[in-house]
């Protein structure tokens, strides 16, 4: 089975993790949130930019509260040069992974280790906040549409990690995995991620996604040993404060 392309991805990240406003400006897309995250707060261009466009977008968004910060995707290298030429530094480069829903969707996490919850209970709210995970991240969670879950984990007979899934165009894209540090290295975010797998394939969805940091080495070792695929990369500049 071929994997999603990365367009496709694209607006899987945008329906899942959505931000609280979007508006296009020129060749822009801002995304208006300053709670949420890079992903809910950074613009993106919709076709081919120069230099010139670059302040209008700029000031739109210092003008929202939030500090400039673009998203760079596949073949944008001319504009990662131009963001770069006006002093803005890279942050957060990103590996998207994808696979089959029936590559991981295989054994089943072990009795009571694992629940799925709609709204999250308070003991996910605080394993969140343990990891920074907050109310604005919990407002993009509750604003997205279509089919969506959280994951209770359960180690020792104790709420120890959390997890956020939600599907667009057959894609279930995983958000949001805290492990409480105290049950860290237990393999509770490897069954964390099956459990997504399986209740993705409950729900239809052909493909089971994701996204994490370049720099996390323990998430990239634990996807890639899953046998899911790194099916592109993204990073963002963000204007030195």
């Amino acid at each position: 089975m071929s994997l999603p392309e990365l367009s496709t991805l694209y607006s899987v990240i945008d329906a899942t993790w959505p931000t609280a406003q979007k508006r296009s400006l020129g060749p822009w897309t801002l995304r208006l949130d300053t709670r949420g995250g890079n992903r809910v707060s950074a613009a993106t261009a919709d076709g081919p930019v120069s230099d010139a466009d670059i302040p209008a977008a700029q000031a739109a968004m210092q003008e929202a509260g939030q500090t400039p910060l673009f998203m760079l995707r596949a073949g944008q290298d001319d504009l990662d040069q131009l963001l770069a030429a006006r002093g803005y530094s890279i942050k957060d480069a990103t590996n998207i992974y994808a696979a089959p829903i029936e590559a991981i969707a295989t054994d089943r996490p072990p009795p009571v280790s694992t629940f799925e919850v709609w709204p999250p209970l308070a003991a996910q709210v605080e394993v969140w906040a343990q990891g920074g995970i907050g109310q604005g991240r919990l407002d993009v969670m509750a604003r997205a549409k279509g089919p969506k879950t959280t994951i209770l984990g359960r180690t020792d007979d104790t709420p120890a990690g959390t997890v956020y899934v939600a599907i667009h165009e057959g894609c279930a894209m995983i958000h949001a995995l805290e492990i409480a540090a105290a049950h860290r290295r237990k393999g509770l975010a490897r069954h964390l991620t099956r459990a997504c797998a399986f209740w993705a394939k409950s729900a239809q969805a052909s493909y089971l996604t994701l996204l994490t940091t370049q720099a996390n080495a323990g998430a990239n070792a634990l996807y890639s040993s899953l046998g899911m695929t790194l099916v592109g990369q993204y990073h963002y500049r963000i204007l030195p404060e």
